[in-house]
């Protein structure tokens, strides 16, 4: 009986099995993506800046003007102003809110304790946010496409029948007027006008995304995302006047650079003007803008994955 006892105690115990890694799902997180889509038709915010756009679309209409390139680039500028803002608000406004909603009604800790990996959460996250922005923006392109084709044909009738009153209706002027409002009118660029408005949205909101893993408040992540946005479109301004006449030619680009890495140029993805005084946009700005895009959302959520990973919930 003894040697039995000896023999139990002599053996090692058996080691408990480990659990084997979570890896990335997509699955996953399309799952995460929709459920955030919906939390955030829930909270009311897409009600609100949906509303803005429609009262910035019908400001389109307001103004009264003679000349037809005037009044077709006016009603892509207002409406095209308008989304930007609706995106960029609304992302910035959406994803400060997601964490310290999700925290204070504990869905975040039900959601971790699946489990469920934390780049699965935040890519998730992220997911829901562009997909709602993109949705939304989807719906306005139609809308004011409509507009567009809609108004290009009573403007080319309006100036017309002012050609016809000044005498002036002769195939020469009839001509160029047809030109004007065809180059002012529904075209590509003006799709690309949209794809650029989505592409500056996804960066800042990745970029509020990473600033709501670093801050305390909703407000200061809110305001934080607005300082870096306003920052990030004066680039140019910022190098002009304070890089270029205090330092060398290899310091100011240095100076750039970094500037550029903690705060992204979001210049780059400005062509709205061009497209609204109608001239084209080659493909290959379109490739450079989307894959700077592309590294500027990469390169944020993975800094704010390793920011995540180490914060105590």
């Amino acid at each position: 009986m003894s040697d039995a006892a000896a023999s139990s105690h002599s053996q090692p115990a058996p080691q408990a099995e480990k659990q084997p890694p979570v890896r990335f799902s997509p699955r996953r997180v399309w799952t995460l993506g929709m459920a955030t889509m919906t939390q955030l038709i829930r909270m009311k915010i897409l009600v609100f800046l949906l509303l803005f756009c429609l009262l910035s679309v019908g400001m389109g209409f307001a103004f009264s003007v003679i000349n037809p390139e005037q009044q077709l680039s006016l009603l892509k500028s207002v409406i095209l102003g308008s989304l930007q803002v609706f995106s960029i608000v609304f992302g910035v406004v959406a994803t400060a809110l997601l964490l310290p909603k999700d925290m204070e009604d504990r869905t975040l800790y039900t959601i971790l304790s699946k489990p469920v990996p934390r780049f699965d959460y935040l890519l998730g996250k992220l997911l829901g946010v562009l997909l709602l922005i993109g949705g939304g923006l989807l719906v306005m392109d139609a809308v004011l496409s409509l507009l567009i084709w809609m108004r290009q044909g009573q403007v080319f009738e309006d100036a017309l029948v002012r050609l016809d009153l000044k005498r002036m209706d002769n195939p020469e002027a009839v001509a160029q007027v047809r030109e004007i409002v065809a180059r002012q009118g529904l075209t590509w660029s003006l799709h690309w006008a949209v794809w650029a408005i989505f592409l500056k949205a996804a960066v800042i909101t990745t970029v509020a995304l990473l600033l709501s893993i670093i801050a305390s408040s909703t407000l200061f992540t809110i305001v934080m995302a607005f300082c870096i946005t306003i920052i990030g479109h004066g680039h140019s301004l910022i190098r002009e006047f304070f890089f270029q006449p205090h330092l060398s030619s290899a310091g100011a680009r240095a100076a750039g650079f970094c500037l550029a890495a903690i705060c992204p140029d979001l210049a780059q993805f400005d062509i709205v003007d061009a497209i609204v005084n109608g001239e084209p946009v080659p493909w290959q700005a379109i490739y450079e803008m989307t894959g700077i895009a592309a590294l500027y959302v990469t390169v944020y959520l993975f800094v704010t994955h390793l920011l995540f990973v180490e914060k105590e919930l």
